[in-house]
């Protein structure tokens, strides 16, 4: 009997396959679908930053503020009438799913400064929710701010959400530190129950006939995996946070190569965006079968055996691979493509 049961966040899962924030959970009805279909937890869409400071302010005062001379800039930022749902529908959201589902919602705060944002994440707690992701979707432009008042950020933001509830809090990162490692060490130490790796920045395009600023929302391809792979494999076994792999997940291959770097749970999004929520019992099935042809009885058994602690060349996460792989680029290149 294969047994896929995984722990994340302190809760444990019927599987590692955990559908990530995306229109997918924007009501009930698909949240249930998504556990139908296999989903052993889901994370609802996120609530912005920006959403709960409508409440304080008159923030399309401030986005048209000076757009005057400059009417191409204001489409850079979206309208409050875009966000799906204000605080109160959020946290209604979180109420009636928790009435429809059986497994774990993590409701999802989505920001990028200190402030009173994260004392919201005791209404989500008081809502119902499982656990929290805090997404912290932060692009520094100032050049005058260090690196390590980028990470303090980080840092303080996950320490306030953490005062404020009591059940498990995940942080959600992006790649772009000087040192990864170091980041995950110092939200490991300040509380993360989790760490999810990795978010994806949507850079904008342009549109030149209308001089306006659009944003260019691309689905991941498994491409994606490898960043995630790189990351997981070389933290697993030196945080105490569980690891979530997020990106690039498409393949029950995908979410094997994931488990055996060590990750907890593996996200999906894009390739049900794809594929249809059904595609979740296709990566289910394909687990199973690789498991059986294997001899792997568990999912436990699979997570980190091949980490960087676990692997017999741990230089293959590092650089000595990175020189291998040029010389192998060098060679296709002498040789020529057979």
């Amino acid at each position: 009997m294969i047994d896929l049961t995984t722990n994340y966040l302190g809760l444990k899962l019927r599987s590692p396959l955990v559908v990530s924030a995306s229109p997918l959970s924007r009501d009930a009805d698909g949240i249930c679908r998504l556990e139908d279909a296999g989903a052993s937890a889901v994370v609802l869409y996120s609530l912005f930053e920006e959403q709960l400071r409508l409440e304080e302010m008159d923030l399309e005062y401030h986005l048209n503020a000076g757009t005057e001379s400059f009417p191409e800039s204001l489409t850079y930022f979206p309208k409050p009438s875009e966000f799906h749902t204000g605080p109160e529908g959020y946290l209604d959201h979180i109420r009636k799913a928790k009435g429809s589902v059986s497994i774990p919602i993590i409701a999802s705060l989505n920001g990028s400064t200190m402030g009173g944002w994260t004392k919201f994440a005791a209404d989500i707690e008081r809502a119902g929710a499982d656990a929290i992701e805090c997404n912290i979707y932060y692009i520094p432009t100032d050049p005058r701010l260090s690196a390590e008042d980028v990470e303090k950020t980080y840092v303080d933001i996950l320490r306030a959400v953490k005062s404020a509830v009591s059940i498990p809090v995940a942080v959600k990162l992006s790649p772009f530190f000087s040192n990864m490692a170091n980041i995950a060490h110092r939200l490991d130490e300040a509380g993360a129950d989790a760490l999810v790796l990795f978010n994806r920045f949507y850079q904008p395009d342009i549109d030149l006939e209308e001089l306006e600023i659009r944003p260019n929302v691309l689905l991941s391809t498994p491409h994606a995996l490898r960043l995630p792979l790189t990351w997981i494999g070389i933290l697993h076994g030196r945080v105490k946070a569980a690891l979530a792999g997020t990106g690039g997940v498409h393949s029950a291959e995908d979410v094997i190569k994931l488990l055996m770097v060590g990750a907890n749970v593996t996200m999906l999004c894009s390739a049900l965006m794809r594929h249809g929520v059904n595609h979740l019992r296709h990566v289910e099935r394909e687990l199973r079968e690789w498991m059986e042809e294997h001899e792997y009885e568990s999912v436990t058994q699979m997570q980190g055996s091949m980490s960087q602690i676990k692997c017999p060349d741990p230089t293959a996460f590092e650089r000595a691979q990175y020189m291998r792989a040029v010389k192998g680029m060098q060679h296709i290149h002498m040789t020529g493509w057979h």
